[in-house]
Order: C-alpha cells, then structure tokens, then sequence
C-alpha cells in the first residue's frame, strides 16, 4: 500500500569549483524534474528516497543522500488523482533530498525518457514544480558553501524523517 507522503531528490555532480544538477524528462507527461515517487508500506522517507533512486537510475543503494530542509505539501489529488488515504486527507507532505553522484552514472528507467547535467540556473528555469526549485534552491546553496568551506563531505546526518 502506498505510504501518504513523497518523495524528491536531487541529483548533483561537483567537479572541482563545477556544481552541475541532474532533471529527468518524464516520459508521460514530458517535463523535467527530479527524482520523485511515493512511501510504500511501512517505509520511512529515507527508505522512499534510496528506493526511488534505484528504480529511476539504477544507483544502488550505497549512494550517498544528503537531507535537505525543504518540505512542501503536496494535494492528493495531484499526487494520486484520488483520495487514497481517506476523504479527509487532503495533502501530504513531499520530503526532499539529494544524492550525490560524482562518481556514478545514471541509467534511467520507462518513467523517464532523459536526463540532462546543467548548471543551477538552467536547471532551476526548466524544472515544472515549485517544490523542486525551492529545494534546488537549498541544494545549491548547501552545495556551495560547502565548497567554500573545503567541507567536502556529502552525505549528511539523516534524522527526523
């Protein structure tokens, strides 16, 4: 059974003082986001996250994720077309993180017809979802800092999901 909430997540690539961003096209619907999908069963958002990475890119799940801060609620109705959860749930939350895949190559699942490496500006213009801008948003901005920092360790703490 499907879990009430969703998940997104960031592919980035650093390359030296070059920060590049990951968006898919979806097959359906063609347009370009990030990694997304529902909980299912039990799972935790993490668990969603490493096994929505998987299955739209083949990363195992050693990847390494990084929590972002950014949740949005989401409307049912756009999420699932339906009330699944019962008439009075209404939305649910999106979880958002990132994972990094400097040194992994993404092989792209049917849900997706293609995926484009851009810079953040070009990124943040094509993605269709506010939600997924305002966590590229926060990416970038992590990603950045980081950087300048020589902070260099990606994979952050999970807690509180």
């Amino acid at each position: 059974m499907r879990a009430p909430f969703q998940v997104l997540v960031l592919p980035y690539r650093m390359t030296g003082s070059i920060i590049e961003y990951a968006i898919l096209k979806r097959a359906d619907l063609h347009y370009w986001q990030g990694i997304a999908g529902g909980g299912e069963g039990e799972e935790t958002p993490l668990e969603a996250a490493r096994r929505e990475v998987f299955e739209e890119t083949g990363l195992t799940e050693s990847c390494k994720l990084m929590m972002l801060d950014s949740i949005t609620s989401l409307p049912v109705e756009h999420v699932v077309g339906e009330f699944l959860w019962g008439e009075d749930v209404y939305v649910i939350k999106e979880y958002s993180f990132a994972v990094d895949v400097s040194e992994e190559e993404l092989l792209l699942s049917k849900e997706h017809s293609a995926f484009r490496w851009m810079g953040y500006e070009e990124a943040y213009r094509e993605l269709k979802w506010d939600s997924n801008r305002t966590a590229l948003w926060e990416l970038h901005k992590r990603l950045t800092r980081m950087r300048e920092k020589g902070d260099i360790e990606h994979e952050q703490p999970i807690s509180g999901y």
